[in-house]
């Protein structure tokens, strides 16, 4: 049987090198998309769209730069957003804005199919998580009012590059500093997941839950999967969440309100920690989509009693 030092050294070589890989991934992902993105912006073809995307980022109090990191995230993921953000005229509040969208509605192409597998409509969880981003990203707008002055100045600066060498030496500095942050984040993670599935301190974290899960709306009886989902994230967990959804046999209302709530508010580890080195506040990374999970789920409560009233009536 192995001693404490013996487990302790086996989660961190696990975590390392479960963290090394992640990392390579992202890093095929993000370095070649970063690259496009910042040859096309310092091109000037991003900015002859600025007519046509105006009104509707308008609406989030984005500039028309914000579509391109959001529309990225929506359709491949966290790291494909940030690849794309780290490179165009953003300022802070900016990027809270698109951060909190992207992280209620990222990747929905392959996670509405992971969801679809185990128990709830594709295109229902979809929607779902396209309107709860745009609910909340309003709300948070409305309270940071992002300056579009100072977006505006950035704009004006980055076309002020002489030439695209230093451009491009510029970009090779910004995402080295960006990759080693990143780097250091994901080990970090990786090792304190290990480490909690070596000492079994999932089940414990299930117990200590059991209030939020409630406050949340949910059944205490999906405690595990949606801790796996709030933990691992719906593509990391896939097998794991379609795999359990199916021993729980929760009616359909439960299933309907686990899936929307882990669909908006998922992976709150890695994917947040991914952001901070934007400057963004943790408050903003965290509580806009665990308000909106539980919101969607007292909708889903809600919806299922006006069904019920109407099939009485």
């Amino acid at each position: 049987m192995l001693n404490q030092t013996d487990r302790i050294r086996g989660a961190l070589n696990r975590g390392l090198r479960k963290g090394l890989s992640s990392y390579i991934w992202l890093l095929k992902i993000l370095l070649p998309i970063s690259l496009a993105t910042a040859v096309l912006d310092y091109s000037g073809w991003t900015h002859q769209l600025d007519v046509v995307l105006k009104p509707a980022m308008a609406v989030l109090s984005l500039p028309p730069a914000g579509a391109l990191p959001i529309l990225v995230g929506v359709l491949t993921g966290v790291y494909g957003c940030i690849a794309v953000m780290a490179v165009l005229p953003l300022t802070v509040n900016h990027m809270t804005v698109i951060t909190v969208f992207v992280l209620i509605a990222h990747s929905l192409p392959q996670e509405g199919i992971i969801q679809a597998r185990s128990g709830i409509n594709f295109v229902k969880t979809t929607v779902a998580r396209l309107a709860a981003a745009v609910v909340t990203c309003l709300v948070v707008a409305a309270c940071l009012r992002p300056d579009d002055g100072a977006a505006a100045a950035a704009v004006a600066s980055l076309r002020e590059i002489p030439s695209f060498w230093p451009f491009l030496q510029n970009w090779l500095t910004e995402m080295l500093r960006l990759c080693i942050k990143i780097l250091v984040i994901i080990l970090g993670v990786m090792v304190t997941i290990e480490s909690m599935k070596e000492f079994s301190l999932i089940d414990l974290l299930v117990r200590l839950f059991a209030p939020v899960l409630k406050m949340m709306g949910l059944d205490r009886r999906a405690g595990v999967l949606w801790l796996t989902g709030v933990l691992f994230g719906l593509s990391y967990a896939g097998a794991i969440i379609v795999e359990q959804s199916r021993e729980l046999h929760l009616g359909p209302k439960e299933v309907e309100k686990l899936q929307l709530s882990i669909g908006i508010n998922h992976s709150m580890i890695e994917d947040p920690l991914l952001f901070l080195p934007f400057g963004i506040h943790p408050v903003w990374l965290l509580v806009p989509r665990l308000a909106a999970a539980i919101l969607a789920a007292y909708c889903v409560d809600l919806s299922f009693w006006v069904r019920r009233t109407f099939k009485a009536s």
